[in-house]
């Protein structure tokens, strides 16, 4: 069995983590840190767990840098992981990587939209980001994923044939995205407090969310030009999931079937990437508790506009589902293995 550690547990990645993990054939848990629950059983901080792992107690990350693992998720807060992932590296284990730290491939433009001096610079060019529908080969290779963002794993995931292919045009790109309030955190934010955004809806993090850098350096990577996208992100009064509705312009001479035949051609053989039927759209009722992404495009000849649509589990294939996807390409496990579960309904 595959041995792995969990740091940043008891978080609600953490929590996703070891669910889909507790399904995975070849993996035993074996290490779990959590500074708040140190030395606590498990079902402490997560009564659904109750009964499960036995064995395994919460320590502090301090106690766990000599468990004997094979690969450790880094579900840990931003700017923390840099400072643990090098180490971690060093006595051969692979990292899977939660949070921002080695996603951006220019250190400066991390610095800038995080605030802090990177404190490993050196482990950023050996990082892979973690979309394994886009980097899926180099992903086979890496010690060090870079699990994406979840607005990033949305907006790439709508709008990635139609840049790849050069269907549309470069700029006037918007990206409209709603969120449930999972997405900021177990930790209680007024922000985020369910009676505070129940029956409203809001904007926030305009005009430059931290997720917006990413965003637009992925998908001028897989343009081959500048990207700079209009990205407007959107709280709901439900507790997770996802829809990202992208807005853009169609080259001159683009056709409908020319968008249909670039998604087929990048996702129709895709396991956790489904096109949505002509006379259906995304839905994130569709995709709760699932590592899949519901995607659909339609096109306005007239107006010459596309809009490209996708729905996620922010917390699953915007997070926790995309790590275990990576580190089962990391691992040489099949793909899906420990993702196979049903959407949960109602």
């Amino acid at each position: 069995m595959t041995k792995v550690a969990i740091y940043g547990a008891t978080g609600y990645t953490g929590f996703e983590l070891i669910r889909l993990l507790l399904s995975h054939h070849g993996v035993r848990i074996t290490a779990l840190s959590s500074e708040q629950f140190s030395d606590l059983p498990i079902d402490k901080a997560f009564a659904p767990f109750r009964g499960k792992l036995r064995k395994v107690a919460f320590g502090r990350m301090e106690q766990m840098r000599s468990e004997d693992v094979d690969a450790v998720f880094l579900a840990l807060p931003h700017t923390v992981s840099a400072s643990v992932a090098g180490e971690i590296l060093s006595r051969g284990i692979r990292v899977i990587d939660l949070s921002a730290d080695f996603r951006f491939r220019r250190i400066p433009l991390y610095e800038s939209v995080y605030g802090v001096a990177h404190k490993t610079p050196a482990l950023v060019g050996q990082a892979v980001y973690g979309l394994p529908e886009i980097y899926r080969n180099p992903l086979r290779k890496t010690r060090l994923a870079a699990v994406p963002g979840c607005y990033p794993a949305a907006v790439i995931l709508a709008l990635y044939p139609l840049l790849a292919e050069g269907l549309i045009e470069a700029k006037g790109i918007v990206a409209d995205c709603k969120s449930g309030v999972s997405g900021g955190g177990r930790g209680p934010t007024l922000g985020f407090h369910y009676p505070e955004v129940e029956g409203g809806v809001r904007p926030y993090g305009l005009p430059q969310h931290r997720h917006k850098p990413e965003i637009d350096q992925e998908l001028s990577l897989a343009a081959g030009r500048n990207i700079n996208i209009t990205f407007v992100p959107h709280l709901l009064p439900m507790v997770r999931g996802i829809l990202a509705t992208c807005y853009a312009t169609a080259g001159a001479k683009v056709a409908g079937k020319d968008i249909e035949n670039a998604y087929r051609k990048h996702y129709g053989k895709e396991q956790f990437v489904r096109i949505c039927p002509a006379d259906v759209l995304p839905s994130t009722k569709d995709v709760s508790g699932s590592n899949f992404c519901d995607v659909a495009c339609r096109f306005d000849g007239k107006s010459r506009r596309v809009i490209a649509v996708s729905a996620i589990d922010n917390l699953v294939k915007g997070a926790s589902g995309s790590a275990v996807q990576c580190f089962n390409l990391m691992m040489g496990f099949p793909e899906d293995e420990g993702l196979r579960s049903a959407p949960f309904f109602p």
